[in-house]
């Protein structure tokens, strides 16, 4: 921030945020403004110990490497302080079909030929019966399924350049982290309740909440991070809730961690069972396991059965029950009040979605952070980028029990047959037919992910492009097989997953990649080893 920016910030009416709730979105929030805020202004987070947080949700995705990055934490030390193991994306089995297996990557499949979508001339050769399965043209995928790892290569055009990566973290872990690094800064955290919430009458806004030791907290902006139970946003604001639970109906989870004798494997698990889903995230030191379910196919007792007869270990923990309803605030920030994290709205983590979606609206709230009480137009800004991020991440998890094969159980049966949003019928169809999958400026899941989901679950469309037609049929295997050739070398020349966390002093080899690109969910740049070019032009 310039001296001038500066200024204009010190004659600010702003002075004062106050945070409720702690747990990852409330730590996270504070260590952002703290240290991203002109530090005139002062934060004071409130939160009670005797108020548990869900923390069952340790499976992220690669920006929060760019948030890390952005406070300035090495990135050794937080893996170290969360037990983090490296993630390459996501195991799905039993999805598409039983005892069918595929990989959503943090990266590409190939890259484009001759200016044509890769996924088009791979589907043109496969039917030909000259190509491979899809999954051998991508390297994090073969890389996770043998258990490797290393950094991106900082060349574009290298093949070592077509993934990023993320973590498996103790989430728990990680908002204690953030608690020393934030108070470290200058926030002051306040243990207690809240027992009563002011508001001004003239204007409808928060003006202080009063703490169970009678302390009045006063502030100029207020960051509800309660949870579920949403005390400000809801509970006092009346922000109004969208219930998305006909699209995505599992309401219910259970939650316990185990010990583990394997090595540590470089991606989670998303296993579907009879009424929903089964996670399994690696950590250093455990194993945390859970099942997501729909309670009117299957009952409590049932779904911990299911969990506790899939855990490869020990179990270590008392299993964890929570109730949810996926679905969002319809408006996140209402005056001066921001809904951040679960209080703003619940998304299943079947793509690990929820600490990013805390991190989003932290960044967009320090992007549109208002200088005077009228915070009118920030708030219309802020819902709007809201709004489109959820519905867009609504629809990619919706994609997955709707394009499903099953019919072998109630659950799926519905999943399979229930009407979708518009939104997501449009894209579903327009692939189905064409390939095309419809570009998006804004929105987390990039073209890549979409080929994996639906291909991955068996749903090919009934043409390529027309262009592919102009490529010679020899030119164009000779293409997939040097990426074959390229992927498969590469990845056996990677070190293991249990050695990368051994030797974790490479890690800063790769920090200015997602400095430059923070919503890229995949390179989208590698072009083929400049070495070779001439084989497949």
């Amino acid at each position: 921030m310039s001296q001038k920016q500066n200024e204009a910030a010190r004659h600010s009416n702003i002075k004062h945020v106050a945070i409720l709730g702690g747990g990852t979105a409330g730590w996270m929030t504070a260590a952002a403004l703290i240290k991203l805020l002109p530090s005139h202004i002062n934060v004071t987070l409130i939160e009670s110990e005797q108020i548990g947080t869900v923390g069952v949700g340790e499976a992220t995705i690669p920006h929060l490497r760019y948030f890390n990055q952005r406070l300035g934490i090495d990135e050794n030390t937080f893996m170290q302080a969360t037990d983090a193991t490296y993630k390459l994306g996501i195991e799905f089995a039993n999805w598409g079909k039983q005892n069918d297996a595929y990989i959503h990557p943090f990266g590409d499949y190939g890259h484009s030929i001759q200016g044509i979508e890769f996924h088009h001339v791979w589907l043109d050769q496969y039917r030909r019966g000259l190509a491979k399965d899809l999954d051998e043209y991508s390297l994090p995928v073969v890389a996770a399924l043998d258990g490797k790892f290393d950094m991106p290569h900082p060349d574009p055009n290298h093949v070592g350049s077509t993934f990023s990566y993320a973590y498996h973290i103790n989430a728990t872990a990680y908002a204690k982290f953030l608690r020393k690094f934030s108070e470290s800064l200058g926030v002051r955290r306040k243990e207690g309740k809240i027992v009563d919430v002011i508001c001004r009458s003239s204007t409808g806004e928060i003006d202080s909440l009063i703490c169970g030791d009678g302390e009045r907290v006063h502030a100029d902006l207020f960051v509800d991070c309660s949870g579920f139970r949403a005390l400000l946003i809801e509970q006092v604001m009346k922000a109004g809730y969208a219930d998305w639970s006909h699209w995505l109906p599992c309401n219910r989870a259970v939650a316990v961690a185990c010990e583990t004798d394997s090595a540590p494997l470089p991606y989670t698990k998303a296993i579907a069972h009879e009424a929903g889903w089964q996670w399994r995230i690696p950590l250093t030191t455990r194993l945390g396991n859970g099942h997501v379910y729909c309670d009117a196919f299957t009952s409590q007792d049932n779904a911990l059965d299911v969990l506790l007869s899939k855990l490869e270990g020990k179990q270590l923990s008392t299993p964890n029950h929570l109730a949810f309803c996926a679905g969002q605030r319809k408006k996140a920030w209402v005056k001066n009040c921001v809904a951040i994290g679960l209080s703003s709205g619940f998304l299943e983590p079947l793509e690990s979605t929820s600490i990013y979606l805390i991190q989003a609206n932290i960044m967009k709230l320090l992007e549109l952070f208002p200088s005077t009480n009228d915070m009118h137009i920030h708030a219309e800004e802020f819902n709007r980028c809201f709004d489109t991020e959820m519905y867009r991440i609504r629809d990619f998890l919706i994609l997955h029990y709707h394009a499903t094969h099953r019919e072998d159980t109630e659950f799926w049966r519905y999943c399979k047959h229930m009407s979708i949003p518009d939104t997501l019928a449009q894209r579903f169809e327009l692939f189905k037919e064409t390939g095309h999958i419809l570009p998006y400026q804004h929105g987390l899941f990039l073209s890549p992910s979409w080929v994996a989901v639906l291909m991955g679950q068996r749903h090919y469309p009934k043409q390529s492009m027309a262009q592919v037609t102009q490529l010679q049929p020899s030119n164009a295997k000779s293409a997939l097989d040097l990426i074959y050739r390229e992927v498969k070398n590469y990845a056996a020349n990677m070190q293991t997953h249990e050695s990368a966390l051994k030797n974790k002093n490479f890690a800063h080899i790769a920090k200015h990649q997602i400095l430059h690109a923070p919503s890229l969910y995949g390179s989208a740049k590698y072009s083929g080893d400049t070495a070779h070019k001439s084989e497949i032009a």
